[in-house]
């Protein structure tokens, strides 16, 4: 590893580990090839398809990196390496918001917000994020500009790396609060206390992996090149590599594999039709959880807040306590209707 020192021509500050890039290049090949046949077995390209993808990125990335070692004065292979490599965890993110949707069908009548809305609205509040850290990113590096102009794209990409907390915050708050509500109503089973556990951690992972990515970015933000620049006053996390390696690769390479090991499939039906009976044994198909409101509406406003505001309350069939008979009908006639990941 970088003993923190600058190397002279070398677009990484340091001469990237060689040794490091390789393993790590070698890692991610193999859990993507695990998550590519988890997803034959379980048949699950729909629920967990971006796992094998991150994972092609991440190889990709590194073998770049792995280029750029012996290549360090690079410029393309600098900017394609950390692109690619950057790209990779707010796509892992993304997969979360698809797991916690379909762990919610699993449990419905404890959901706080409709199921199939929470990959569209933490979607696109992530993708507001990621347009305003471009936004930021292009005025930032286009030394053509003006201070000022330069300054306010610095702004932005911050304002977007801390909203990214504010959107982990907030998805770790609906997961706590349909837990607590599946524990106080006496639902134990582990085949949803499993995946949750595991969505925890992920998030757990990919948040430390933000904050580390915050405090780089904003001592990159601050460095003022000039004649009396000195390099050795770059903060840490700038000048030594095992940072990198330890909150960026490591972490990512954790949260791949631990959904390797515990893959969303083993515990969750294959069909989000299927439930959870309220007696937290008795798997039970039924027609799905449905919001008879306009997509528009259930995007902008997914915990329905009009309609409790209004005295109406969340405008859905309480399928879950139908006769048994009533439930079978409705399955038969939603079944021709195309399942939602």
């Amino acid at each position: 590893m970088s003993d923190g020192k600058y190397i002279d021509g070398s677009y990484w500050f340091y001469a990237p580990n060689k040794g490091a890039a390789i393993f790590f290049c070698t890692a991610f090949c193999l859990a993507g090839c695990l998550h590519t046949w988890q997803c034959i077995r379980y048949k699950c390209w729909k629920l967990t398809p971006l796992f094998p993808f991150c994972c092609l990125l991440f190889t990709v990335g590194f073998i770049l990196r792995g280029y750029g070692a012996f290549h360090y004065g690079n410029l393309d292979i600098f900017i394609a390496s950390v692109c690619i490599t950057y790209a990779a965890p707010p796509l892992l993110e993304l997969q979360n918001y698809r797991i916690i949707g379909r762990i919610l069908y699993y449990v419905p009548y404890h959901s706080p917000i409709h199921p199939g809305r929470v990959l569209t609205t933490f979607g696109f509040v992530s993708a507001f994020i990621e347009a305003l850290n471009g936004w930021g990113a292009s005025y930032s590096a286009n030394q053509s500009l003006s201070d000022s102009e330069i300054e306010a794209g610095h702004a932005l990409i911050k304002a977007s790396l801390l909203m990214q907390i504010v959107v982990a915050v907030l998805l770790f708050t609906l997961a706590v609060t349909f837990h607590r509500r599946c524990i106080i109503s006496g639902i134990k089973n582990e085949r949803l206390a499993s995946p949750l556990w595991t969505l925890y951690i992920s998030m757990t992972l990919i948040l430390s992996r933000t904050v580390y990515r915050i405090v780089e970015y904003f001592s990159i933000a601050e460095l003022r090149y000039g004649a009396d620049f000195d390099p050795a006053n770059i903060n840490p996390v700038v000048r030594y590599e095992w940072y990198f390696y330890v909150f960026e690769a490591m972490v990512m390479l954790m949260n791949l594999i631990m959904f390797n090991i515990h893959h969303p499939r083993r515990y969750l039906p294959r069909k989000n039709k299927i439930y959870l009976s309220p007696d937290g044994v008795t798997e039970i198909e039924g027609p799905g959880y449905k919001d008879p409101r306009p997509f528009w509406q259930t995007l902008i406003d997914p915990f329905d807040v009009r309609g409790l505001v209004n005295g109406r309350g969340r405008e859905n069939e309480r399928f879950w306590q139908m006769e048994e008979s009533e439930i079978t009908q409705q399955a038969k006639a939603s079944s021709k209707e195309p399942e939602t990941a």
